[in-house]
């Protein structure tokens, strides 16, 4: 049975107002969690980015929910850290959390003042990473000296059931990259061949563990209203990659976006203010094999969308 969440966007809502939605959502009936995690959001209207980390902790505490994050190793962060934050969550909540892992945005990263690498490059300093958290979490003591360096790191508070480190993907290739390494998949909606396609390269691959997807999506019982949230909130996150990778403010952003209209919008965001458009939609994404489906809100204010499909659409999903 598909597990349906919500995804908490720190990009768009303060911290505070952020820990009541998700308290919230699961009192409507929303079963998981998952959260974003940037230094810079996609666009001076979303204005804000806190750290998601702080949050995870009061989140999983005020909440029974399980947990995830989608999470950039290697620059900004170091995977050791990264190790130690995945198993002190794992150690505090046994069973509740998973880390996706990808190769990040300038956006966030650049605020090191390192180069921002070619993606062949952050790719392979990815799976650097992964083997570096893999080892601490597993308690051994690690070195290492490549595209990341590690000096006999070793981490003294691990949990008991280790979580999964997922691989973050939106194209084919990085997909069935992933198989080799993951414990299992997540990506965002997209055309139903290409998630299929991605699918099957994952499985094929020999890709194991649970496929995630977060669904971008916006909904008012308005129709203009629901567009206007969306053009408004996600304008900026509507250019494929290389763009999305390597513009590195929210400034910029904001300029390459001035021209995008709802239509463009519409192709990485389900816009309606119809309830069974939507459940169809979700109906879709299950039938294709996802195991856990977050629903993403594009809009600041979540209290009735959460309420809403608390009520009306997930009940019509089980």
């Amino acid at each position: 049975m598909t597990v349906y969440g919500i995804h908490n966007s720190h990009e768009q809502i303060g911290p505070a107002a952020l820990l009541d939605f998700v308290t919230r959502a699961e009192s409507a009936g929303f079963a998981a969690a998952m959260s974003s995690d940037h230094f810079s959001p996609w666009s001076a209207r979303q204005g804000q980015s806190a750290f998601a980390w702080s949050w995870l902790g009061a989140a999983m505490q005020a909440t029974s929910l399980p947990f995830g994050i989608v999470n950039a190793p290697g620059q900004r962060y170091h995977p050791a850290i990264i190790a130690q934050a995945i198993g002190t969550l794992g150690a505090m909540f046994p069973g509740r959390f998973w880390a996706a892992l990808g190769t990040g945005e300038a956006s966030n990263e650049h605020i090191t003042g390192d180069p921002w690498p070619r993606k062949d490059v952050r790719t392979a300093r990815l799976r650097e990473c992964v083997d570096v958290i893999r080892a601490l979490l597993a308690g051994e003591e690690v070195s290492h000296d490549g595209l990341v360096r590690v000096d006999r790191a070793r981490l003294w508070s691990r949990p008991e059931v280790t979580p999964k480190l997922v691989g973050a993907a939106v194209s084919v290739e990085t997909a069935r990259w992933c198989a080799e390494w993951a414990d299992g998949l997540i990506t965002v909606n997209a055309p139903g061949e290409h998630l299929r396609r991605m699918i099957d390269a994952y499985r094929e691959a020999g890709g194991k563990g649970a496929l995630h997807l977060q669904v971008h999506l916006s909904w008012d019982p308005s129709p203009e209203r629901a567009e206007a949230i969306a053009l408004d909130q996600w304008r900026s996150n509507v250019f494929p990659p290389p763009v999305c990778w390597d513009l590195d403010t929210a400034e910029a952003f904001d300029v390459v976006s001035e021209r995008v209209g709802i239509e463009q919008v519409r192709e990485v965001v389900n816009v309606s203010a119809d309830l069974g458009e939507h459940l169809e939609l979700l109906r879709g994404y299950a039938d294709l094999g996802f195991d856990e489906i977050y629903l993403h809100h594009v809009g600041q204010d979540l209290r009735e969308f959460i309420d809403t499909f608390g009520e009306k659409v997930l009940p019509q999903l089980d």
